[in-house]
């Protein structure tokens, strides 16, 4: 058995879709805390997720000895800016206005620890290109937003309505859903963990 290190539905999805029997296992870890220690030492945007993704995995490995396992983060960097999920409606509708005909990156870490290693780590970077939508189109999506949606950086998710937002889209699809599967899939063979 494979541990997620995460209360996420979406990653757990993905894996299980994929074939990977994992239990979820959220980590508890203080991630805004880690983030502003980034920030504060210059780190950009993916050099910080790897840093979260390490965290996650480390944390509840110490609970899982010999068990493989999987922390991710992602983090939303527009020139620069860091987003994080929104706070409510309101901080949705800031978040897509300033992203609104920007392209804007998705650092997407992943690690696989087991007891007090890591034994593997990936790093994706999509780029994806808001298209500029009307502020009418903004207010009827932002009235349509689900729990699930407001869940997501960015306010979107690609397997949603939130592809409407988007006029081009450069990179691995499941590193922008939060989790670069076909690289982790190799690996999970490799262990063992998955037939060749």
């Amino acid at each position: 058995m494979t541990v997620l290190a995460s209360s996420s539905k979406t990653r757990a999805a993905l894996l299980e879709q994929a074939g990977v029997k994992v239990t979820r296992d959220p980590p508890r870890i203080d991630e805004a805390e880690l983030k502003a220690s980034n920030r504060r030492k210059g780190a950009e945007a993916g050099v910080c997720a790897m840093a979260l993704a390490e965290a996650k995995a480390l944390t509840v490995a110490a609970r899982h000895p010999k068990t493989l396992v999987i922390g991710a983060d992602q983090i939303l960097n527009c020139n620069g800016t860091w987003l994080d999920k929104p706070r409510g409606r309101a901080d949705a509708k800031a978040q897509l206005a300033m992203l609104r005909g920007q392209s804007h990156e998705l650092a997407t870490a992943l690690c696989v620890a087991r007891d007090a290693d890591v034994i593997w780590h990936d790093l994706q970077r999509p780029r994806l290109t808001m298209r500029q939508f009307s502020d009418a189109f903004l207010d009827r999506y932002i009235e349509g937003l689900s729990r699930d949606d407001m869940g997501a950086v960015g306010a979107y998710r690609l397997e949603g309505a939130g592809m409407q937002l988007f006029q081009r889209i450069d990179g691995d699809y499941f590193a922008i859903l939060g989790l670069p599967l076909i690289g982790l899939l190799e690996f999970l063979r490799g262990q063992g963990e998955l037939e060749q």
